[in-house]
């Protein structure tokens, strides 16, 4: 492996791939194997170190997981999938990276980190990816070179923060769900679900046939919202399907479900104890005197998806805003974002799940081979996004939620700023934006770079979800930046 990212990686004979895919989650994987398929030579560039994304986690080998696949959904379209990467790699047509984790996307001669902008100059005709390689501290630079990009860089959970939130035992819904899908173990044994989303059922489900209590799955919003979805209900019935068998697993782990509730504040000393659970008004408004108290030794809490666009926004790629209040990138019927030479599938167009980010993927693969990707598949894309933007709109946060967030509370919990400091800013100091409110309170500095406190800090700061862009996608040790030639500096 080149030790320099001004040596590319040649993934292929040539040195040069037709396609390279950042991300080899479903709709990642999918876009690999069906570009393979269709001739192209494709690098597929991973963070993880196996395949599949967030979703389709693995036990550990060391573990002995006799049956991975009973901790997932549809774990057949993913095997088949993975059995086609393996095979096209095996044959030369993929050349898949693991342990990659893709920095920034730059034309090939920029002279910026960044790349040009859109308008600047011409389309691009090749394309570097810049990455860091292995674990650290002996991770390496690397770089491969392609024709066309897909980025697959799917989604990270939104958490609203409360009292308490920070508590030890206190986990996202998802990381729950990934504890025991990759670990194999159980964030506590009496475990309260809470947030917002079809997220929530399944977490709920998958923790109650584990072994845990759950003595609750607290859901903010009301099912009740769908009522008005009812032609992008019907378009799916599978979903339904799976909808019910969801309902069905907690009736028979007897898990009581507490719609327009929320977790308003989590009680402990070493870890949680308890949470306070309250009735909410259709705007997410906490009801005086409907509050009550739900032993546990573990909360699993999220508030859905958020799409993760850095390298996108990195690259000017144009964005919209979502259904549920988050931001996505703007891309057309064939998944072309609005930067020539870039596509995209899966969450970073919208929050949709599994199913559609692998119609996606491969409607993709099937736009940058120049080859028609038929009917059925566009209609399939179709329907699951209709029904992901009518599940996006009726779990979108209210604007009351704010309501739970005593100014002593915690919100951006790398640097410790509490609600009150942020509250200040932008009442007192004027601060209007997200960004302004970091440079007056450090909110949204840390490690973490805001993923965990962004939304939270933009709503008490009166601001509409926005993108970032970001140089740098990840971070990425200085000797790396330092040992790029000179017309990329």
């Amino acid at each position: 492996m080149p030790t320099s990212p001004s040596e590319p990686l040649a993934p292929a004979a040539g040195g040069l791939v037709d396609l390279a895919v950042v991300g080899a989650g479903p709709a990642g994987l999918a876009a690999a194997v069906t570009a393979a398929r269709l001739g192209l030579r494709v690098a597929l560039l991973d963070a993880g170190d196996r395949p599949g994304g967030q979703f389709y986690r693995h036990p550990a080998p060391g573990l002995g997981a006799a049956r991975p696949e009973a901790l997932h959904h549809g774990w057949a379209a993913f095997a088949t999938r993975e059995a086609a990467l393996r095979a096209h790699e095996s044959a030369g047509r993929i050349t898949y990276l693991p342990l990659h984790h893709v920095w920034a996307v730059v034309p090939a001669g920029s002279t910026g980190p960044t790349g040009t902008r859109p308008g600047e100059a011409g389309p691009a005709t090749e394309w570097i990816l810049h990455a860091v390689a292995g674990h650290a501290p002996e991770e390496e630079a690397a770089a491969v070179t392609a024709r066309a990009v897909l980025i697959a860089t799917g989604a990270y959970e939104r958490q609203l923060p409360f009292p308490g939130w920070t508590l030890p035992g206190v986990v996202g819904a998802g990381g729950a769900q990934a504890m025991l899908k990759s670990g194999l173990v159980l964030p506590g044994r009496r475990v309260v679900v809470a947030g917002s989303g079809p997220l929530l059922l399944a977490v709920a489900g998958s923790l109650a046939a584990a072994g845990a209590t759950v003595p609750a799955v607290v859901e903010a919003a009301a099912y009740t919202a769908y009522a008005g979805q009812v032609p992008a209900l019907l378009r799916n019935p599978g979903k339904l399907v799976e909808a019910a068998g969801y309902g069905g697993a907690l009736a028979r782990h007897h898990v009581r479900l507490l719609t327009r509730h929320a977790v308003t504040e989590a009680h402990g000393t070493d870890r949680v104890e308890a949470v306070t659970v309250t009735r909410l008004d259709r705007d997410w408004r906490p009801l005086p005197g409907t509050a009550r108290r739900i032993p546990c030794d573990a909360l699993a809490v999220g508030h859905g998806l958020v799409p993760q666009l850095e390298l996108a926004t990195g690259l000017g790629c144009e964005t919209r805003p979502s259904p549920d209040g988050t931001v996505a990138l703007v891309l057309d019927a064939e998944q072309r974002t609005s930067v020539p030479g870039i596509w995209s599938a899966g969450e970073t167009g919208g929050i949709g799940g599994a199913q559609l980010a692998m119609a996606e993927g491969e409607l993709a693969a099937h736009s940058v081979a120049g080859a028609p990707p038929g009917a059925r598949l566009v209609r399939r894309r179709a329907r699951l996004r209709a029904f992901a933007d009518a599940m996006a709109a009726a779990h979108r946060p209210g604007e009351g939620w704010t309501g739970w967030l005593r100014d002593d509370a915690v919100v951006c919990r790398c640097e410790e700023v509490p609600a009150g400091r942020i509250r200040e800013a932008a009442d007192d100091l004027g601060a209007r934006d997200a960004r302004t409110v970091k440079l007056l309170t450090r909110a949204g500095m840390g490690w973490c770079q805001g993923r965990m406190c962004g939304p939270a800090v933009a709503a008490l700061a009166g601001e509409e979800p926005a993108p970032d862009r970001r140089p740098l996608s990840c971070p990425v040790p200085l000797r790396h930046l330092a040992e790029l030639p000179p017309a990329t500096h």
